[in-house]
């Protein structure tokens, strides 16, 4: 069985060790399983209890919660259970536990039946009424979308009311593209029957693994079930690397829609594809060369369509390509590819740079934006900090004078790497604390070893409510040691736990357990609180949804005494850096403040800000189909960009120009020259790729 590994780090080895016990219990009962069970659910349950930091056995209120996931998981939106159905589950699943225990899953068999009687209802209700010759669109319709602001219907009545609403905004959502009414009305119809046929098609497995997932989620929010497919994925996004063909696909009105083709792979290489191509049909080869009959994919799960194009490296697969012709019409081709090792290039750390004058000399800023904490635990596999501590040295060799760390849409990822990349910047000493379920014991300290400093210079961290997990471990450390200024978002996202994943034997895919909490070297928790920034501009994630705070059974936080280390500070030497003081924080800000509240760009977040607040959760169709066709006429324009117009996108956001600026401003004083000396920073000047 392969090593427990975490989304932050190895999980403890006691942990690892009950893992492996109960997985071997587990392929014991399933040698000759190649699919997800119902005996193995109980099983799969006690992997999660057996680690988890809070729970060790199965009680009411745990039930009570799964219960509660598995009616999210199904209709989250409310738009298809009536509150009469609601009470019916409940019934339904009480003693689920127990149930489980026996090897007995007809409730879950029972409760998806009725789901699916209810889908098959607003299926029926939604044709009736869009082909229905009086139909109108309403602009003026009002909706509340928010399932949070709504109760489930209590009758079928209550239930077409909100649904001739509902119907008003999907047609909304087409007629943004410039689509004609009737042919939006065919296709709102068209993907309600794709619903009824989803939702019929749903196997056991799957009815299984949503259940397994809606009891982890019971446990606290980041505790999940991976199926097998889902653990697939995870681990492309862990590794940066998949075999496949190397395009992005996307499911759009029941076709697979080649979105774009990725360098390094065969699809693009092959110089026949397209994005915006359709892929109608998928083929095989046989070892022997010769191809095996076509298999139609039109209507095809996204998910079941990747299965059959990806594949080992050196196999082939044939695809058959729909494409809409240049005089109208559509021409079919097919096109025989050899798959291939793809690098996810797009989700690695990058590097850019841009100019700022300071004290009349133009220096070089480097922008280092780092998606997430990806590492792949193959031996010689690829991680971030390596790829950090290789661009790190580009930008000495390069005579970067200041350096600009973007963690602003980073979620998270291995917390090895988390310790690694924040000891770049420093010579030796603590980074985080980890906790465990083991309350008698002292949470461990995870320190960096190396006394290498990779970077020396001024650090400017940008951050946003979305940084996340890992993220908040590298700027709260980077904060503690007064080594970087934390910029951008008011707080992240508040997330501090820590998460074991442990694969499964094959075909069972893996569970993901909240193992213990950390904290950084400060003693702080970044549970619910996050990292606070130290200059903070508008952004469009602060919003009052977004945090940790706001999901379901989050675990409370709690603090450590601080357990910085003396050693990690270098005062002389090549390998010296200077600290952040308080005062320098407040000049930089009060620059800052002056610069953002004349920015146009930071203005237009603000206004977006105000007017999503004002809204609330009513959405008014008049201004939200205006607001979506400029939303999706944004995201055609910039689909099938290559990576030179996407770095050219990145380096014009306010955020991005607005760091570089504050680091060209700490450059400044960390070198004892006073502000009103140095050139205001000027976000226009130009930038280099």
């Amino acid at each position: 069985m392969k090593r427990s590994l975490s989304v932050l780090s190895l999980a403890a080895s006691a942990s690892v060790s009950a893992a492996v016990v109960l997985s071997v219990s587990l392929a014991a009962t399933t040698a000759q399983a190649a699919t997800l069970t119902c005996p193995n659910l109980d099983k799969i349950e006690q992997v999660f209890l057996n680690q988890h930091i809070l729970y060790k056995d199965g009680d009411a209120a745990l039930e009570a919660r799964t219960i509660e996931q598995y009616i999210k998981r199904l209709d989250s939106a409310k738009i298809y259970l009536l509150e009469s159905d609601i009470a019916d589950i409940k019934k339904q699943l009480k003693g689920i536990f127990a149930q489980l225990r026996k090897g007995e899953c007809g409730s879950l068999d029972k409760v998806q039946k009725l789901f699916e009687t209810r889908v098959t209802d607003r299926a029926a209700y939604a044709k009736k009424t869009l082909q229905a010759k009086g139909f109108k669109f309403e602009p003026k319709t009002e909706l509340m979308l928010d399932p949070d602001a709504r109760k489930y219907s209590k009758n079928r009545a209550e239930a077409d009311a909100f649904q001739a609403k509902y119907l008003q905004f999907q047609v909304s959502n087409y007629l943004a593209t410039n689509m004609k009414q009737p042919e939006a009305q065919e296709q709102v119809v068209r993907n309600y029957d794709r619903v009824v046929k989803r939702v019929k098609d749903t196997k056991l497995e799957d009815i299984y693994s949503g259940y397994l997932d809606s009891f982890g989620r019971a446990l606290d929010p980041h505790t999940s079930y991976f199926s097998a497919d889902t653990w697939d994925d995870f681990e492309i996004s862990m590794s940066l690397s998949l075999e496949g063909i190397g395009a992005t696909l996307s499911s759009q009105d029941g076709f697979t829609v080649i979105e774009q083709l990725i360098d390094g792979g065969s699809a693009k290489a092959s110089n026949k594809l397209l994005a915006q191509d359709k892929i109608v049909a998928v083929g095989q080869f046989k070892p022997t060369g010769e191809t095996e009959a076509m298999e139609n994919v039109v209507e095809m799960e996204l998910r079941d369509v990747v299965k059959r194009i990806r594949g080992p490296k050196g196999t082939k697969v044939r695809l058959e390509i729909l494409r809409k012709g240049e005089k109208g019409g559509s021409d079919h081709l097919f096109v025989d590819l050899i798959r291939d090792k793809i690098k996810l290039e797009d989700d690695a750390a990058q590097l850019t740079w841009t100019d700022r004058e300071v004290n009349g000399k133009k220096e070089k800023i480097a922008i280092l934006n780092l998606p997430s904490f990806y590492a792949d635990s193959r031996r010689g596999g690829r991680s971030s900090a390596d790829d950090m501590a290789r661009l790190l040295k580009e930008a000495r060799e390069k005579n970067a004078a200041a350096l600009v760390l973007d963690l602003s849409q980073n979620g998270g990822g291995s917390l090895d790497d988390a310790v690694r990349i924040a000891g770049l910047f420093f010579k030796t000493g603590n980074v985080v604390k980890q906790s465990s379920r083991d309350h008698s014991q002292a949470a461990t300290a995870l320190a960096d070893r190396d006394p290498a400093v990779n970077w020396a210079g001024p650090v400017v961290v940008l951050t946003s409510r979305i940084s996340a997990s890992a993220s908040e471990i590298v700027a709260g450390t980077l904060k503690d040691y007064d080594r970087a200024v934390i910029v951008g978002g008011d707080h992240t996202f508040g997330k501090g736990s820590v998460q074991s994943v442990v694969p499964l034997p094959p075909k069972l895919g893996a569970v993901k357990v909240t193992v213990g909490m950390f904290y950084t070297a400060g003693g702080y928790s970044t549970q619910h609180r996050g990292v606070p920034g130290d200059i903070v501009w508008p952004s469009p994630f602060a919003t009052d949804e977004i945090g940790e705070n706001k999901l379901d059974y989050s675990l409370k936080p709690d603090q450590l005494p601080k357990f910085t280390s003396a050693e990690a500070y270098v005062t002389s030497g090549p390998d010296a850096w200077k600290k952040v003081e308080a005062p320098m924080i407040s000049q930089l800000k009060t620059r800052s403040d002056a610069r953002v509240s004349k920015n146009p760009e930071f203005a237009k977040i603000t206004e977006e800000l105000k007017k999503t607040q004002e809204r609330a959760k009513l959405i008014k169709l008049s201004e939200a189909l205006k607001d979506t066709k400029e939303k999706k006429d944004e995201a055609e324009s910039k689909k099938n960009q290559n990576k030179e117009e996407k770095t050219a996108d990145y380096m014009k956001k306010p955020e991005v120009m607005e760091a570089a600026n504050v680091a060209a401003d700490l450059i400044a004083l960390q070198n004892g020259i006073r502000l009103t000396d140095a050139s205001s920073p000027d976000a226009s000047k130009k930038t280099k790729n």
